[in-house]
Formats: C-alpha cells, sequence, structure tokens
C-alpha cells in the first residue's frame, strides 16, 4: 500500500475500514465533528487527524498496515518502514507479553477503551500512550481482517527513566 495522497484518494478504502470497524464496535464515530465524511475527504481528514492511528493485518506475526501523520511522527518511521514493520516492535520486549494479552482480549470482546502502555519509536525514544481505543476491523460479513488504534494523549519518558 503506498502512502496515502491525493493520487489514491488519501488511502479512503482503508479509512472507511478503519471508521466502519470503529464505530461497529464502540457506537462512536471515529471522527466526532465529522461524522459525515467519506472517500478522499474521509482518508485525508484521517490521515492529517492530530491523534495518533495505526493499524496492523491478522498474520501471526502481525505487520502494520497503516499509520496517520502523527503516528509516523511519533515512532520515528517513514511510511515504507512502517508498513513493512511488525506491529510488536512498536513495544520493548519486556512490555510485548502484555501487548500479547490485550490484542487477544480485543479479538475476543471486539474492543477495549482503556489501554495504557509503554511504547517504543524507532529512534529508541519511549513514551507512554494513555487511554487508547482498540479494536478488531473487520469487514462487511464480519470476518476479521487486523486490529487499529488510537489514542491522543501520549507522554514522553526521559531516557532516565526508560529503563527503571
Amino acid at each position: 500500500m503506498s502512502p496515502p495522497a491525493p493520487e489514491n484518494a488519501w488511502q479512503a478504502a482503508h479509512a472507511e475500514l478503519l471508521c466502519r470497524s470503529y464505530q461497529h464496535w464502540t457506537q462512536r464515530p471515529l471522527l466526532p465533528d465529522l461524522p459525515q465524511l467519506q472517500g478522499a475527504d474521509l482518508g485525508r481528514a484521517l490521515w492529517q487527524a492530530p491523534f495518533a492511528l495505526l493499524s496492523h493485518d491478522t498474520a501471526s506475526d502481525p505487520l502494520l498496515t497503516y499509520g496517520n501523520q502523527t503516528t509516523l511522527r511519533l515512532f520515528d518511521y517513514p511510511w515504507p518502514t512502517f508498513i513493512t514493520t511488525p506491529s510488536r516492535f512498536t513495544a520493548e520486549a519486556p512490555e510485548r507479553e502484555e501487548r500479547s494479552r490485550l490484542l487477544q482480549r480485543v479479538r475476543e470482546h471486539g474492543f477495549i477503551d482503556d489501554y495504557s502502555g509503554t511504547r517504543i519509536a524507532r529512534d529508541g525514544r519511549r513514551f507512554r500512550i494513555h487511554r487508547a481505543t482498540v479494536w478488531n476491523l473487520i469487514d462487511d460479513a464480519g470476518r476479521p481482517l487486523g486490529q487499529a488504534a488510537t489514542f491522543s494523549e501520549w507522554t514522553e519518558i526521559p531516557p532516565t527513566e526508560a529503563r527503571d
């Protein structure tokens, strides 16, 4: 998948999948101020949103499939590298078991909206995300297509505290 841009309608199909699945599980719109957006307008709004939004596929070691501009800046990834990275690499090794339990809980219940945890950027910076919502991506028949997450609050962890 190429990065969202006018030439590909800002990845409108994936944007609609993210929003449709989020609405299905949470009964809320992903963009509450702009619930009527569709197509390229929706894709552009998600790409440029001030909150982090990312997704991964259903592989046994899921690969990241989408990250908006906020996500790419926060995790310090260029698009081509991001979408070929196993999503487990967004967490440090000690955090990966907890992350795995979280994703299993989402698979079983459809979504959670109370996740907080430490994440790591490609450049080694650590930050704590707060009150993330994680949900299953599903097609119109209810078949799993992956999982997605969004959060708008995070706190940088100073390097001296990162290993405590």
